[in-house]
């Protein structure tokens, strides 16, 4: 029997072990998924916002993979530190695929990003989407908000920001967030980009979505997008991709129409600003950041932009920074920090330039933080090929035994399947008290009560 650890529930780690178990080439492959959370799904849990019902979803059929008889799952098991090295997990498994994702933002690296108020949609994300090592957000005297970033999760932390209580109440975030948006005195949200609205990297449906909040006017100024020559010329237009065309069409629109569908007096108003690239953050007195500068910027014909010495201050006592994300050196593992991946040839961990025998990535943290959720299936699939390939030669290690024991035995207490099926009970119990839906559980002590296994104790 191949035993096979993956680090990391979210996606591609699920579909990781899914390809293991379910191929017919090396029978008998068991797979123990691994999470420093006592929670399940990664991102799909903690990343994808809560009004997005559909790709939430998602978890019904990941929850299927993690049902499957050949699979284990086991949270609240941190790898990488003390009580858990990856040299020893490479000891009680015969080879270890590490999908940990990319944990962290970039940052603009302009003066004044330290200023209080300024922060990641990281960050953001986590807090509304319950993680329970997020900080709580402070919207009181919050009037104005930027949002730089030109992505999804710019357009996701954007409409959070406008939407109205009434609609954010329908879903499971947690309470104490819900609270906060709702009491907002927030009333315009500008999302900008440095480059021209062709070059969006967000979808149409997301930005269409923009457009549907209730109460919210969405204003595009129509001589900033004619600053994008593409924009201006139907023939370099009709080249782009479909999704840059639909976005141009939709940005159109409400540059013609400049918000007037929306009601007359809106209660908040989103502002999509481009060709505006950061160039730092003004504070005032306090420390607080009071708005941004940005510096005009004019394409330069290969893709990038080019500065016009032209400036512009926008007013915000909230900045959140949207510009992608970087993985995390993992103690133990190679680490590539201009790429921010863990080396590898076709999913085996490069040591040196050599394959590492057992050791294996997918995901984010294999090929940096690209594609959309579906992009993680083939990557994944990938990767278990090479590991399957490999099977022959890494079973002839005898194992320890049951690597569930040793865990236990390093002071760990791993949260089991039942474990996680308990949370999801005490989150449905907690919306129903509160007059809501099943309501996310925000914090480490609360979800390990649920699951009934208790920190361990503090040496």
């Amino acid at each position: 029997m191949l035993r096979v650890a993956v680090v990391g529930s979210g996606p591609s780690g699920v579909y990781a072990a899914q390809t293991l178990v379910q191929q017919r080439e090396v029978p008998g492959v068991r797979v123990d998924v691994l999470d420093r959370l006592p929670a399940p799904y990664g991102l799909v849990r903690y990343g994808v916002a809560p009004d997005h019902e559909k790709i939430k979803s998602l978890t019904g059929s990941l929850r299927a993979v993690l049902e499957d008889e050949r699979i284990r799952f086991l949270g609240n098991v941190e790898v990488g530190g003390p009580s858990l090295t990856t040299a020893r997990l490479l000891e009680l498994y015969h080879a270890v695929v590490y999908c940990v994702g990319a944990a962290r933002d970039r940052l603009l690296g302009i003066p004044g990003e330290e200023l209080a108020g300024v922060h990641s949609a990281t960050a953001f994300v986590a807090w509304y989407s319950g993680h329970p090592d997020a900080a709580a957000f402070d919207l009181r005297g919050v009037r104005s908000a930027v949002v730089v970033g030109a992505g999804n999760v710019a357009v996701d932390v954007t409409r959070i920001l406008a939407r109205g209580a009434p609609e954010l109440t329908a879903t499971d975030m947690p309470h104490p967030a819900l609270g906060v948006l709702a009491g907002s005195g927030l009333r315009t949200v500008s999302m900008v980009a440095r480059r021209g609205p062709s070059q969006g990297r967000f979808t149409t449906k997301e930005l269409r979505e923009l457009g549907t909040l209730p109460g919210v006017a969405v204003r595009v100024d129509p001589a900033e997008l004619a600053l994008d020559p593409t924009y201006r010329d139907p023939d370099a237009a009709a080249a782009l991709p479909a999704v840059a065309r639909r976005n141009l069409e939709v940005l159109r629109g409400w540059a013609e129409t400049d918000g007037e569908e929306a009601a007359e007096k809106p209660d908040r108003t989103i502002a999509l600003r481009f060709q505006l690239r950061p160039a730092m953050v003004l504070g005032g007195t306090d420390g607080r950041v009071v708005g941004m500068r940005f510096e005009r910027t004019a394409q330069d014909g290969a893709g990038g932009v080019t500065g016009t010495g032209v400036y512009e201050d926008v007013p915000a006592e909230l900045v959140l920074r949207s510009v992608g994300y970087q993985g995390v050196p993992l103690p133990g593992l190679p680490f590539d920090a201009a790429r921010g991946t863990i080396p590898h040839a076709a999913g085996r961990v490069l040591r040196a330039g050599r394959a590492s025998v057992g050791e294996y990535v997918a995901g984010w943290i294999k090929r940096g933080p690209t594609g959309v959720i579906g992009t993680n299936r083939p990557c994944a699939k990938e990767t278990a090929s090479s590991l399957l390939q490999d099977a022959g030669a890494l079973a002839r290690r005898e194992l320890p035994g049951d690597p569930l024991d040793a865990l236990r035995a390093a002071g760990l207490r791993p949260v089991e399947w039942p474990g996680w099926l308990a949370i999801e009970v005490a989150e449905a119990d907690l919306g129903r008290s509160l007059g809501r839906r099943s309501v996310k559980i925000p914090d480490w002590s609360g979800l390990l009560g649920a699951a009934g296994s208790p920190s361990p104790p503090t040496p």
